[in-house]
């Protein structure tokens, strides 16, 4: 049976300020998939998701998302079904909201309590989803007095409030330390691992944040895909050497992939 299209770019170029910041990129993201966007500062990375969240139309080309084409759909009706995380949106919530409203406001897109009301039904699906990323005993805390890890887990909660069937997760593990990162790199595979959970677009610098369970790798390079598919097949030496302009020596142990630069006499290896 065949896969439904979720996420699909054809030939999508973005020019800003006379400056093209993707360039004819094709890319397909299909039902129970789970994508890793790997590229330097600069590749686009950013501009994929703003594309794929429904936040930034194509200069050319065409972008479909949920079976709806940017262009002929309203906006605004589409963005609920599409769960989002990422700094610029973080960086927008209050930082005496308690942890448990941060959650909570993602029902009617909002950023900060005001009037609205939630029923039972809806605290209760906030409580759950902050159970699941180690968030339990912190619902009554304010949004300010939290780690910055914990603050990147409680807007993964918020991005799934919703019940999203397209979940985007734009550098969730930036600027977090080593035990952190593993805390959300397991609360991530765990939620890739789930065949309920939505399909899953992560976007990170470094292939040591890949969580087990995820499938495709796209890589960039200003603005140009450079290889899109399975994991296996597009983490190569070769492919990372093109990404990132350095000699890359590609491992895996298990689930987990890791890269470090390495020189041109002691040659290239992929592990798996």
């Amino acid at each position: 049976m065949a896969q439904t299209l979720v996420l699909g770019l054809d030939d999508v170029t973005v020019r800003r300020d006379g400056k093209e910041i993707l360039s004819h990129v094709t890319w397909e993201v299909l039902d129970g998939e789970r994508w890793v966007v790997l590229g330097r500062n600069g590749a686009g990375k950013t501009t994929v998701v703003q594309l794929a969240a429904g936040r930034m139309h194509p200069t050319s080309g065409t972008v479909e998302i949920l079976e709806e084409t940017l262009g002929r759909v309203d906006v605004f009706e589409l963005r609920p079904r599409i769960g989002l995380s990422s700094s610029a949106l973080a960086e927008r919530i209050p930082g005496d909201e308690r942890v448990l409203d941060v959650v909570l406001t993602a029902s009617y897109g909002m950023t900060g309590r005001w009037r609205e009301t939630y029923d039972d039904v809806d605290e209760d699906r906030a409580r759950s989803l902050l159970a699941v990323f180690g968030m339990a005993d912190k619902t009554g805390r304010t949004y300010g007095t939290l780690s910055e890890g914990e603050r990147k887990r409680t807007m993964i909660a918020r991005a799934l409030m919703s019940d999203p069937e397209l979940l985007l997760l734009d550098e969730p593990a930036a600027g977090l330390d080593l035990g952190a990162r593993e805390e959300l790199v397991g609360a991530l595979a765990e939620l890739a691992a789930h065949p309920a959970s939505p399909v899953l677009v992560l976007v990170t610098h470094h292939v040591e944040e890949i969580p087990p369970h995820f499938t495709h790798a796209l890589l960039l390079r200003d603005g140009h895909a450079l290889a899109a598919g399975p994991l296996e097949d597009v983490l190569t030496p070769e492919n990372l050497e093109a990404t990132y302009g350095m000699p890359l020596e590609i491992t895996r142990h298990e689930d987990r992939w890791s890269a470090r630069a390495t020189g041109r006499s002691s040659g290239n290896r992929h592990g798996a």
